[in-house]
């Protein structure tokens, strides 16, 4: 017994010590609809197409360019998949994280029917916008294609708006790291894939309700838009879109690992992200948030440059500061001691920025 101590304490000192493999990051990639289920229509083709296309070519990058990643897919071809379904199978791969692909619309009736544009990623949220829900809606109308829906969703009315109150009192155990995914994503889809920026959003949609990892749903863009259509299904158009979202991945990744091993008392700059300088509105705040302490800020506004102080998407708000986080500038208000103290003024800004939300600081630094 000696002998064999003595052994692995110099295997341990030499560094000799058996390797233990590497949990593989896994990533499941949701192509959004499927079979019956076409999803929103183009003039050529649908949303299911789209976004498998998309999907597949996402799979190959993270196979080939990514190490120590595995990939699987709720659909690999054109096939129905309950919304519930695609939930349960992400958990039971215990999933690090949720992708679920998708291309947006709106009504023929609309007067941009044909010119809306742009990219959004969503979270979970509670916020119930019209823009937001509206969206939410459609993608969990698909539930009504399922024989007795309303039995295996507990009663669940997609098309209803009451049956939404209940998201509200919802607490998502992953909602910082699916925020700080959606963020790093959205991120590149503007600069990578050359999307216009629609930003960050928060809505129930049910398969992000259940999962049980950082979850998002991808937005790529508008198909009822005939030049969106176009540049989404032609093959230059799918590998910028997959390449921005495999981007994205790779910076939450690095960052989430980063923030991982990071000691809690210790302040670090992020690699390669200088300090916003003196650029920055003239509204920040002077006071310098204690190390020690946390501190509740009310997030309203990301861009990815700095935005003077004078402009009009401020609205007013007062007691604006910011920090870097995935190469974009997050614009934050006030400075609180709890969630409770800071929900009084969150409802006034949500007025103004329907997404905005509640973070965590220590020493004017994201606590996630």
């Amino acid at each position: 017994m000696r002998r064999y101590l003595y052994i692995l304490m110099c295997m341990l000192l030499f560094g000799l010590a058996p390797h233990v493999a590497a949990k593989d990051f896994v990533v499941v990639i949701d192509p959004g609809h499927g079979g019956r289920d076409a999803g929103a229509l183009g003039l050529r083709t649908n949303e299911k197409s789209v976004n498998l296309k998309v999907a597949l070519k996402l799979k190959e990058m993270l196979e080939s360019d990514m190490d120590g990643v595995k990939v699987e897919m709720t659909r690999s071809t054109d096939r129905f998949i309950p919304l519930q379904k695609r939930a349960d199978f992400a958990n039971s791969k215990h999933a690090d994280i949720f992708i679920s692909i998708h291309a947006n619309s709106i009504s023929k009736k609309s007067p941009t029917h044909r010119t809306i544009n742009g990219s959004a990623v969503y979270t979970l949220g509670l916020d119930r916008s019209d823009t937001n829900l509206s969206v939410a809606m459609r993608e969990n109308e698909v539930m009504k294609l399922e024989p007795d829906y309303s039995t295996t969703y507990q009663g669940f009315d997609p098309s209803s708006t009451e049956s939404y109150i209940a998201f509200e009192m919802m607490q998502h155990k992953n909602m910082d790291q699916s925020i700080a995914l959606a963020e790093a994503v959205q991120n590149q889809l503007v600069r990578t894939a050359g999307r216009k920026n629609n930003g960050v959003r928060q809505a129930p949609f049910w398969v992000l309700v259940r999962t049980s990892m950082p979850s998002i749903l991808v937005e790529l863009d508008f198909i009822c838009n005939p030049t969106m259509e176009t540049f989404m299904s032609s093959d230059k158009g799918s590998t910028k879109l997959a390449r921005a979202i495999y981007n994205g991945i790779e910076r939450y990744r690095k960052s989430s690992t980063h923030s991982a091993v990071t000691a809690p008392t210790r302040r670090h700059k992020p690699v390669n992200r200088p300090e916003v300088k003196d650029e920055e509105p003239e509204t920040v705040s002077n006071v310098k948030d204690d190390d020690s302490k946390i501190v509740y800020k009310i997030q309203f506004l990301t861009s990815p440059k700095v935005i003077p102080a004078s402009d009009r998407r401020f609205k007013g708000i007062k007691e604006i500061d910011s920090y870097r986080e995935n190469g974009m500038i997050k614009y934050t208000s006030g400075s609180y001691s709890s969630v409770s103290q800071a929900s009084g003024d969150l409802k006034k800004i949500k007025k103004k920025y329907p997404d905005a939300f509640v973070i965590k600081t220590r020493g004017g630094k994201r606590v996630k």
